[in-house]
């Protein structure tokens, strides 16, 4: 069971960067090969920037070749949303964290074995804690 976390605009503008604003609760996109995990190798647990929910693992993270961090399946699957998106003329699959419905990325049905999903994420929208 996920923990939700609520807090109101202003609260998350004064915890968040600009940009981890823009792309988490406004539902923006850092552009491509600009993000500060899309080539990151350190092992660890990637985190969502805004409440610290554990979302990926390192050992799942793969090179896209789309200059956004990649991954073929969350580290629990209960700590992402699924959300149906139809923005920008185009029909996707948008991806939250569960916890605080921060805008993650989305997913994309042409990763890897063995999910065969790619779960195209935005940095702004990670932190990542080393492994303990």
């Amino acid at each position: 069971m996920v923990k939700k976390v609520s807090r109101s605009e202003e609260e998350w503008r004064k915890l968040l960067a600009p940009e981890e604003f823009q792309v988490c609760r406004k539902k923006g996109t850092e552009r491509a090969f600009s993000g500060k995990y899309h080539d990151c190798k350190d092992p660890g647990i990637y985190r969502c920037a805004c409440c610290g929910a554990d979302l990926f693992s390192s050992e799942t993270k793969f090179d896209s070749g789309t200059g956004w961090p990649s991954f073929w399946d969350p580290l629990a699957a209960e700590n992402v949303l699924m959300l149906e998106d139809d923005g920008f003329w185009m029909k996707r699959t948008e991806v939250t964290c569960a916890a605080c419905d921060a805008h993650l990325g989305h997913v994309f049905d042409d990763g890897p074995a063995p999910t065969g999903q790619r779960y195209c994420i935005n940095s702004a929208a990670l932190k990542l804690a080393g492994k303990k």
